[in-house]
């Protein structure tokens, strides 16, 4: 029986327009070995909560450049506790102060990875923190 292959949904949230990164993100999971489901600009959090649950997810990687992390992170956590899928692994990229990524954390986004972190380093992160998860 083949191993099932984790599904990882790429989300961008918000009014932030700028997608190159989660495009290249996208492209890096997929190149590892993960099934990506990309949602395209402008989702909300309910929206990117329901892709989640309807594709059967492992894992979301948020990606804000915005500025509006410590509003969307918090919001798509309580969309995913509402639908019954708290147990997806959220993690993220953008421009995040140090400050704000420990609250984050401690909200419950798993990892958030700053402008210049190696691809390679991100899908290690997924593959040990989601793969494993799951």
């Amino acid at each position: 029986m083949a191993e099932r292959r984790h599904r990882i949904l790429v989300a961008k949230a918000g009014l932030d327009g700028h997608d190159r990164g989660a495009k290249i993100i996208a492209r890096a999971l997929r190149d590892g070995g993960f099934e990506v489901i990309y949602t395209g600009l402008h989702q909300t959090p309910e929206m990117i909560a329901e892709t989640a649950v309807q594709e059967d997810v492992d894992g979301i990687g948020l990606s804000i450049l915005s500025g509006a992390h410590m509003t969307l992170f918090p919001q798509l956590l309580k969309e995913l506790e509402k639908r019954g899928a708290g147990e997806v692994v959220v993690f993220g990229g953008g421009i995040v102060p140090d400050s704000d990524i420990e609250e984050l954390k401690k909200m419950g986004v798993k990892a958030v990875f700053t402008p210049g972190e190696s691809t390679e380093k991100i899908v290690e992160w997924v593959r040990a923190n989601v793969a494993d998860a799951v």
